[in-house]
């Protein structure tokens, strides 16, 4: 078995993550995450109070006596979302993992580590994970160019990102996010100095994952081209799967001088939920994946996933040795 920092930290089995994901994220999949020795969060978002948080935590408590924990991204919203909501449910319940994503959780962290809560914070440059661990954050989830969602401004893929980060934070576990589907990935990630492997889009292919299966089969059925980057030119930079949509959206923003108010109605989180992870239109809506669905080949239960990936990184390891190179 392959033990790290992260593994000691968290008490999980194994150093792979499932990370928060809107409309993927929910208590059973968290839960067969947690069973099968890695590490899932929920998405506290899809909750509308605290009491709708309390009862999915429950849920997930019901299912696994494993741990896991609750993601928390803080972005601007139309729409107020009630993070104290979130982060009473979170203490309360006891959750002692929380991952923060978007801006810093400078205003979270005095409860949280009153509480014993550990906070992963994912970040998508260098700058941004010193200036979180000065804030006090315990581990840095690094998010690299190749990630599903938002990979920042800058373009920086995560083998270059990923060991600069490293140096960066110092004593800090961080977690390598951004083109990791398998053991070949984990291993070339624990050797660029990450504690584990942060993966969404390969979570998103297994058969507990509650989108639908022709979401599933078309991730199966991408290749590593198959995403497009949407509102590059209002600096909010989305990586989602390539279809009608968002072959749509970028054609628009051609014209610098179009707004969010052009692209609205086609890049809407709800219509891609409910088109496309709900409905399996997957031409139905804007919808998150990675470039990792490039290595991305079949649809296991989680169990079968992880002990895949865990038996290749230790062949990987095997391999590297039998060439006489210390893994």
């Amino acid at each position: 078995m392959i033990k790290t920092r992260l593994t000691e930290m968290f008490g999980v089995e194994t150093p792979l993550v499932m990370g928060g994901m809107t409309g993927v994220g929910y208590a059973p999949l968290v839960a067969a995450v947690a069973n099968a020795g890695a590490l899932g969060f929920i998405t506290a978002h899809h909750s509308q109070s605290a009491e709708e948080l309390f009862a999915e935590i429950k849920k997930c408590r019901d299912l696994t006596d494993k741990p896991f924990g609750v993601n928390l991204t803080l972005l601007p919203s139309l729409n107020p979302i009630p993070y104290d909501e979130y982060r009473r449910a979170i203490i309360e319940s006891g959750i002692k993992i929380v991952e923060t994503a978007g801006r810093a959780p400078t205003d979270h962290l005095p409860d949280f580590k009153a509480n014993g809560v550990k906070v992963i914070h994912k970040c998508t440059s260098v700058r941004h994970s010193v200036s979180a661990v000065k804030h006090g954050v315990d581990v840095i989830s690094i998010d690299g160019f190749e990630c599903a969602g938002h990979p920042g401004e800058d373009d920086i893929g995560l083998i270059v990102l990923l060991p600069a980060t490293v140096d960066a934070v110092g004593d800090i576990p961080v977690i390598a996010s951004g083109g990791m589907a398998d053991g070949r990935s984990l291993m070339a990630a624990l050797m660029l100095g990450a504690e584990g492997v942060n993966m969404g889009t390969r979570f998103m292919a297994t058969k507990e994952c509650a989108i639908h299966e022709n979401v599933k089969r078309k991730i199966v059925e991408n290749t590593e081209r198959d995403t497009l980057l949407t509102n590059r030119t209002l600096r909010n930079t989305s990586r989602v799967a390539r279809n009608a949509v968002s072959e749509e959206v970028v054609a628009i923003q051609q014209d610098p001088t179009k707004t969010i108010e052009d692209v609205r109605h086609l890049v809407a989180g709800s219509r891609g939920r409910a088109n496309v992870l709900g409905e399996g239109d997957t031409d139905g809506g804007i919808w998150t994946v990675g470039q990792s669905q490039g290595l991305i080949h079949d649809i296991p239960t989680c169990k079968e996933l992880v002990q895949n990936i865990m038996r290749q990184a230790e062949q990987v390891a095997e391999r590297r040795l039998k060439l006489g190179i210390a893994a």
